[in-house]
């Protein structure tokens, strides 16, 4: 198999960059990179749902390419009364 051209797989990243700010995901706390000419998606979102669906996307829009991701999930809600911060 050959590797795609890299036009390629910039034109796919900014598609997926389009879809990702509009659509139902409408998340723009996630960044595409080109890491070696593969897209790293890194960035957070507010729910494991909305991770399942930039995730989702992802595979859809990069289909056949190498791609990695360190989209991580971070609550917005304060800490409940009963959770004790322990600081070092």
């Amino acid at each position: 198999m050959t590797a795609p051209h890299p036009d390629a797989v910039t034109y796919r990243v900014e598609h997926l960059r389009e879809r990702l700010a509009r659509d139902d995901v409408a998340e723009l706390g996630v960044r595409i990179d080109l890491n070696g000419g593969i897209p790293v998606l890194s960035g957070t979102v507010t729910t494991p749902d909305c991770r399942a669906a930039v995730l989702r996307a992802a595979a859809e829009e990069l289909a056949g390419l190498p791609w990695r991701h360190d989209v991580r999930v971070v609550s917005t809600q304060p800490p409940s009364q009963e959770q004790e911060e322990d600081l070092p």
